[in-house]
């Protein structure tokens, strides 16, 4: 069985010594005797065998091996203090981990803002973002698979906040043949293939009215069908802008100016109240798409 030949807090005295340049100087700012600094640091450098430190005069040097040392055993000490404030968040309720669930359609820049926010104040609590489609996300928030889930569809009794309404636009690229038109009418739309994005099993009235569509999962995807030529879809004006303005994608002029829309809803699928960690996530989160709006 391995038994360790230092201890954390003969790494924390070498530490202080380099740092302040020497036993005398260290002592006085932990506190300590400058015997028990010494008898710390030799303890530390029989037990390795290795010379870390070197006396000339009143001050102490590192040897080239004391260097390495020196590297290896900050990140040491400094994982020990970051697993003794993680006990100290864990105690007082702070989530370790909050799982979030956004519908593949639904704009996401003001998440990822809040979350820029939230890593600077997480105190070590881990973040998992997934995607999936409005099926996906319902079966979340009925088995309570995650702490919050952006979606555009929200059954009563559930726990929600409404965030931002998100346009769709048709779009293709510049070669297909619907751009040919001066305008668009509905009927030209349902004469061509319609990329869907939504999971086979879906079933979106209003959205799926071309004869001809393809049920694609990821918006990746479907982009990438797009650009080269292969049918046309409605997607967030939000994913296409950028796209629509390096004239990579068209955005179809439809006769009668029809806007598809859906709103976002931020669903809490859990009964009891969020813990602080969720709690100030939540509150970033309702800033950054309340400035989304204005």
């Amino acid at each position: 069985m391995y038994r360790p030949k230092s201890t954390i807090e003969q790494w924390r005295i070498f530490q202080a010594v380099v740092d302040h340049g020497g036993y005398a100087q260290a002592a006085e700012k932990l506190n300590k005797s400058q015997s028990s600094l010494n008898h710390a640091v030799a303890k530390l450098q029989q037990g390795l065998g290795v010379a870390l430190l070197e006396v000339k005069g009143r001050k102490a040097y590192l040897t080239p091996e004391g260097e390495v040392f020196l590297q290896r055993s900050r990140k040491l000490t400094y994982g020990m203090q970051e697993l003794e404030l993680l006990a100290d968040v864990l105690a007082s309720g702070w989530e370790p981990i909050l799982r979030i669930v956004v519908e593949a359609s639904l704009p996401r820049q003001p998440l990822y803002q809040a979350l820029s926010d939230f890593s600077l104040r997480s105190r070590g609590c881990r973040i998992h973002l997934m995607e999936a489609q409005p099926a996906g996300c319902q079966a979340v928030i009925s088995k309570q698979a995650a702490d919050m889930v952006l979606a555009s569809q929200v059954d009563a009794g559930v726990t929600s906040l409404p965030l931002l309404s998100t346009v769709y636009v048709p779009v293709c690229a510049p070669g297909h043949v619907l751009t040919e038109l001066d305008e668009v009418s509905a009927l030209d739309l349902d004469a061509q293939l319609e990329l869907v994005l939504a999971e086979s099993k879906e079933t979106e009235e209003g959205w799926e009215k071309a004869e001809q569509r393809w049920v694609i999962n990821h918006l990746h995807d479907t982009l990438s069908l797009l650009r080269r030529g292969v049918g046309f879809s409605w997607l967030p004006l939000e994913a296409v802008a950028p796209l629509l303005e390096a004239k990579i994608l068209v955005r179809l002029p439809m006769t009668n100016q029809a806007l598809r829309k859906r709103f976002s809803h931020l669903v809490l699928p859990h009964s009891s109240p969020p813990g602080p960690a969720a709690s100030l996530l939540l509150t970033l989160i309702r800033q950054h798409y309340t400035k989304a709006t204005t």
